[in-house]
């Protein structure tokens, strides 16, 4: 089973990558660029076939290791 996990900083948290992003991609010429806010994503392949039983080891990874709970949130998704 694959699994797709997306960290994101939560709303309100100073972003000073996403803004050195931004600033890189006006300076490039891109227009339209609004603001730029960066996270993680993580592709994991489980070896159960048990959606329920994937999904609460994966909220678990992400309270304990992938995402810091204090500033960040995630989001899983569990595919075939």
């Amino acid at each position: 089973m694959k699994a797709r996990v997306t960290v994101t900083l939560k709303n309100g948290v100073l972003d000073p990558q996403g803004k050195a992003i931004e600033g890189a991609l006006k300076s490039l010429g891109i227009d339209g660029v609004g603001s730029v806010r960066q996270g993680k994503v993580f592709d994991i392949e489980l070896s159960t076939a048990d959606k329920a039983a994937a999904e609460a080891a994966l909220k678990s990874a992400c309270e304990k290791l992938l995402a810091n709970t204090v500033i960040e949130n995630y989001r899983v998704e569990i595919g075939a």
